[in-house]
């Protein structure tokens, strides 16, 4: 009886974990756009200022961070359920000092 209980608990616990999977695939295709939308942005400041947005920039890294910690709980590399469910990322890597174009 115990085996065939382990069975279905195995199943739920399974189908839970796809539920979060499907709820962050969705997440992560918000911050796609998110990350998008703040590149355009941080390059028509570029062009306009010629000097790229630290705030933005920073804004950008994070977000970059937390969507690595989205996909690498989606794709079963990490058991740890990203942000709501624990704290915001840090920064993975910080931005390199100096910007270069050439």
């Amino acid at each position: 009886m115990s085996a065939v209980k382990t069975f279905f608990l195995d199943r739920k616990d399974i189908a839970i974990r796809l539920l979060y999977t499907i709820f962050f695939l969705i997440v992560f295709e918000i911050l796609k756009i998110i990350i998008q939308v703040s590149v355009l942005f941080q390059y028509v400041l570029l062009l306009i200022t010629r000097a790229h947005n630290e705030p933005v920039q920073r804004f950008t890294n994070k977000v970059l961070s937390y969507a690595y910690r989205v996909m690498r709980y989606v794709t079963l590399n990490e058991n740890k359920r990203p942000f709501p469910f624990t704290d915001f990322p840090m920064e993975v890597e910080p931005a390199e000092a100096e910007i270069r174009f050439k």
